[in-house]
């Protein structure tokens, strides 16, 4: 039967697809070691350095994204780039890779998972927002980083169509993206 420690990280977990780090644990006033003993009854899943997840939340396809943004210790990761612009749907774009983009002081000590692409930049807390609770960059940042990363013109092009017809941008936004990137509308339409 799951103790306290169990029952506070549950709530923490619940806001987070099931994921809690040491930090978390730490934050509670709980010993992090608990999460070692948890995972060694097999109470609760370790996924990597510093990260576990509680079975008790039902897997969802957006677990992958959350642990991404949760996988750097020190700091938290926010989605970015491409990985931004397929979960928005704003292009056709289907990354190998989750993007993730962490503070340039952040230096990973540690393996990078073969499924991640690490960025390092500055964000402001108006450059960030949230998709169904994970953090990721706004679509107006996630096409400017796409820009600048040489995804193409015609994606790009299609992400500001896209994202001004379905809403996600301002048609004051898509116009100043055009003109920022040099892109017209309607260059990113399939032929």
């Amino acid at each position: 039967m799951p103790g306290r420690a169990y029952t506070q990280l549950a709530e923490v977990a619940n806001e987070r697809y099931g994921f809690v780090t040491p930090d978390d644990a730490r934050e509670l006033g709980i010993n992090p070691m608990a999460l070692v003993r948890m995972a060694e009854r097999g109470q609760i899943e370790r996924r990597g350095t510093g990260l576990y997840r509680l079975p008790l939340t039902p897997a969802s396809r957006l677990d992958p994204y959350m642990e991404a943004t949760l996988w750097p210790r020190g700091a938290r990761g926010v989605l970015s780039h491409e990985t931004a612009l397929e979960l928005y749907e704003l292009s056709d774009v289907h990354p190998a890779k989750i993007h993730i983009t962490l503070p340039r002081s952040h230096r990973v000590r540690r393996s990078v998972p073969s499924a991640y692409m690490l960025h390092h930049e500055d964000l402001g807390a108006a450059q960030i927002s949230r998709h169904e609770g994970i953090a990721i960059v706004t679509p107006v940042h996630a096409i400017r980083q796409a820009h600048a990363a040489h995804l193409g013109t015609a994606l790009v092009g299609q992400a500001i169509d896209q994202g001004e017809d379905g809403g996600r941008l301002t048609k004051r936004q898509a116009s100043s993206l055009r003109r920022e990137l040099g892109i017209r509308r309607g260059s990113g339409r399939r032929g």
